[in-house]
């Protein structure tokens, strides 16, 4: 299972992804450009000393990581609110890629178009999104359930 962030704009999220990566065992991937260092002191305090139990792989760009993501294979998952498919109703399997957009724009549309599920959080018809990180956890932890891949 791969967690990755989409040119992510706040490193407080990206923190708590990286402390998710490793609490749960799953490598993290971020595609560049950040809105951020990727040393800022933001996102040492948020992942503490997690980064040391994580696998994190830094893409200088979506056409790196496609040629990454291809070589490794595995399905690309877009968590959207734009998603046709609740992440509920979704069979997860082992070798997925989890994606995750920007917290200020999602992701493209050819973003959208390279994905083999586009997977929606189920909410309340007035409010929009949760945030990035909680998503991710949410969606992660159904998949670790499904795959029974979290960690011993």
């Amino acid at each position: 299972m791969h967690l990755v962030l989409y040119e992510p704009d706040i490193p407080q999220n990206a923190g708590a992804m990286i402390r998710l990566g490793a609490c749960t065992g799953v490598a993290v991937h971020i595609i560049e450009p950040c809105g951020f260092v990727l040393t800022d002191a933001r996102l040492r305090r948020a992942h503490m000393d997690y980064i040391e139990h994580v696998r994190l792989v830094r893409h200088a760009g979506w056409e790196s990581f496609r040629a990454y993501q291809a070589e490794t294979g595995g399905r690309l998952l877009l968590l959207t609110r734009h998603g046709e498919t609740r992440h509920l109703d979704c069979v997860f399997r082992r070798d997925d890629w989890l994606l995750l957009g920007r917290e200020s724009a999602g992701t493209p549309p050819e973003v959208h178009a390279a994905a083999a599920v586009r997977l929606r959080i189920p909410l309340p018809p007035a409010l929009r999104s949760l945030n990035v990180a909680i998503a991710a956890a949410m969606v992660l932890g159904e998949a670790l359930r499904q795959t029974g891949a979290f960690p011993d």
